[in-house]
C-alpha cells in the first residue's frame, strides 16, 4: 500500500462511465440478499425504476433476515462487503479501491486543539419537552405516558431509569465521544458537553458552524477536541474557527489518525447527514474511519441513530398493540376506511400487521426520502450488526421522527409531520430527541452496548423511540397521504 495521501470517496462508474447511485444501490441490495434470498436478489437486479421501486427491495432486506439470526448477519456482512468492494477513492491516475484508505498516508496534517468549558456540569438528566425541563419523577411520568400511548418500547423506560439512578454516568468518564457530523441537529455534542463529557468534533471547515460549536463548548462543562490545520498557531490563536474542520469524505486517513491520537477510549458516533448520494458517501467515509481506528484501537465503540422511517422487525407486543388500536378505531374511521381502501386499490389505511404475526414487519419507509437515504441508514445498521458479532460495543437506537431542518424543507414531509398526530404518531422537537437519544447512548456505553439479544432485530428493537410507528393501527405509508392532506394548513402556519 502506498504511504502517500489519496483523494476522496466516490461512487464507482457504471457501464456508461457515470457515477450512478441507482446502479450502485441496486447492486448492493442484490449482493446483500444473494446469500439468503436468491429470488429477492434477482428481483432487485431487474428493478427498472429504482427511484420508487427500491421500497420493496429494502423491505425485503428486513424480511429475509427476520427468522434466522445467521441470515441477518449474512445480509449485513455481504451488504457491507459489496459497498467496500464497489466504492472507490478518486485519484488523478484513476479510481483506486476503497481498501487503500486503511493504509494510506494522512493528509492534510492536523493538530488537536482543545477548548475547555467554564460551566458547571448538569447533575441530573433533564429532558426538554414542550417548554419544560423534565427531571426525576416528572421525566418518569412522561416515559410512562409515552409507553402507554405506544410511542416508545418499554425498554426505553428501563434504560433511562438506569441513567436517572446513576447521574454520574452522564460525564462518561474514561470515554472520548467522537461526533462525526458534529453540527447535525441530532448530534449529541451539546448534551454531552453540558454533562461534562470529553467530546471530539468532526465536521466540514465552515466558519459559521465552528463559531457555534466553539461557543457551545466554551459555555459548557465539558472538553471539546477539534482538528485544526497543523500549521496554525494554537496557543492563543485568535480565530480558531477559521482553522477548524475536516471534510470526512475527502480526508478519511487524516480523520482516523487524529482520532487515533486522542486520549480516552474512543466512541465513533456517525451523525453526519447530506442530501442524495452524498449521504451514502459520507456514511461510507465514516465507516472507513471506524474500520481504520478499530484496527489500531480494539476498544473502540460505535454509535448510531437509526431512522424510524425504515423497515424493522418488531416484537409480538408491538403487533398486539397495533391490532388492538385497529379494532378500537372510531366508527367514523371504520366507515370511511373501507371506501378509501377500495378507491385507492388497497393502498390507503391498511392495517399495520396481520393479526397474530410474531414477529411483525413495520414498513415505515418514506418514498420522499429516497433510496440513497434508505441505503445510507441501512449501512449503519449492517455495521452495528457485524461489529457486535465481532465483540465491539455498539449503541444503535431508533430515534423518533423529528422536526429537523432537513426534514421540514421537504413540503410533503413537513405536512405529513403536522398531520401525523391524527394517526397516533408523535413527531418530536429536535431538543427532545437530542437529549433523550444522548441519554440512551450514555446508558449503552455504561452497559456494554445494552442487554444481549439472540437476534440482531431484537437488538435493534431494544430501547426504540419510534414515536408510535410500530404500534399504530395503520401501516405508516398507507396513512402518509391523508396525514399530509390534514397537515397542510398546520405546516404552513
Amino acid at each position: 500500500m502506498s504511504d502517500e495521501a489519496v483523494g476522496g470517496i466516490d461512487l464507482p462508474t457504471d457501464g456508461d462511465g457515470r457515477r450512478s447511485s441507482t446502479t450502485f444501490g441496486r447492486e448492493v441490495v442484490a449482493a446483500a440478499l444473494r446469500g439468503v434470498d436468491a429470488t429477492g436478489a434477482q428481483a432487485a437486479e431487474r428493478e427498472t425504476n429504482w427511484r420508487s421501486g427500491y421500497l420493496d427491495h429494502v423491505r425485503r432486506l428486513t424480511e429475509a433476515g427476520a427468522t434466522r439470526a445467521s441470515d441477518a448477519r449474512t445480509i449485513a456482512a455481504d451488504g457491507l462487503a459489496a459497498v467496500h468492494e464497489r466504492m472507490v477513492v478518486v485519484d488523478p491516475d484513476g479510481d483506486l479501491p476503497l481498501r487503500m484508505l486503511q493504509a494510506a498516508g494522512s493528509a492534510p496534517d492536523v493538530a488537536d486543539a482543545v477548548v475547555t468549558g467554564t460551566g458547571a456540569p448538569e447533575q441530573e438528566l433533564a429532558v426538554p419537552y414542550r417548554g419544560e425541563l423534565l427531571t426525576g419523577d416528572r421525566l418518569r411520568h412522561q416515559l410512562e405516558d409515552w409507553s402507554v400511548r405506544g410511542g416508545i418500547e418499554p425498554t426505553v423506560t428501563e434504560a433511562i431509569e438506569r441513567v436517572l439512578e446513576h447521574p454520574d454516568w452522564l460525564r462518561l468518564p474514561g470515554w472520548t465521544v467522537v461526533v462525526l457530523g458534529a453540527g447535525a441537529e441530532l448530534a449529541p455534542l451539546g448534551a454531552l458537553l453540558r454533562w461534562g463529557a470529553n467530546v471530539a468534533a468532526v465536521d466540514l471547515p465552515r466558519r459559521g458552524l465552528w463559531d457555534q460549536l466553539l461557543a457551545t463548548a466554551a459555555e459548557s462543562a465539558g472538553t471539546l477536541h477539534l482538528p485544526v490545520a497543523a500549521t496554525a498557531e494554537q496557543d492563543g490563536l485568535p480565530d480558531l474557527a477559521a482553522h477548524a474542520g475536516l471534510d470526512l469524505v475527502a480526508h478519511v486517513p487524516a480523520v482516523a489518525d487524529w482520532v487515533d491520537g486522542l486520549e480516552g477510549r474512543p466512541v465513533l458516533g456517525t451523525y453526519a447527514y447530506a442530501d442524495g448520494a452524498q449521504h451514502v458517501k459520507v456514511t461510507v467515509a465514516a465507516d472507513a474511519v471506524s474500520q481504520r481506528v478499530r484496527a489500531s484501537r480494539s476498544d473502540t465503540a460505535l454509535a448510531y441513530l437509526a431512522t424510524p422511517t425504515d423497515a424493522f422487525v418488531v416484537p409480538a407486543e408491538a403487533v398486539e398493540a397495533s391490532v388492538a388500536a385497529y379494532e378500537a378505531r372510531s366508527g367514523t374511521a371504520k366507515v370511511l376506511g373501507r371506501p378509501l381502501r377500495t378507491l385507492s386499490g388497497g393502498r390507503l389505511l391498511k392495517r399495520n400487521y396481520a393479526p397474530d404475526v410474531d414477529p411483525g414487519i413495520c414498513d415505515a419507509l418514506v418514498p420522499q426520502q429516497g433510496p440513497n437515504y434508505a441505503l445510507a441508514k441501512r449501512l449503519q445498521r449492517w455495521r452495528a450488526t457485524t461489529a457486535r458479532t465481532e465483540g465491539t460495543v455498539v449503541s444503535l437506537n431508533v430515534a423518533p421522527s423529528t422536526r429537523t431542518r432537513s426534514v421540514l424543507k421537504n413540503r410533503v414531509l413537513a405536512a405529513a409531520y403536522a398531520g401525523a398526530h391524527r394517526f397516533g404518531i408523535e413527531v418530536f422537537e429536535p431538543a427532545t430527541t437530542n437529549v433523550l437519544m444522548a441519554a440512551l447512548l450514555v446508558h449503552d456505553l455504561h452497559t456494554g452496548g445494552g442487554p444481549e439479544r439472540e437476534h440482531p432485530w431484537q437488538q435493534e428493537a431494544d430501547a426504540a423511540v419510534h414515536g408510535g410507528l410500530w404500534r399504530a393501527a395503520y401501516a405508516p405509508r398507507s396513512a402518509l397521504g391523508l396525514a399530509t392532506v390534514l397537515g397542510v394548513g398546520a405546516s404552513r402556519g
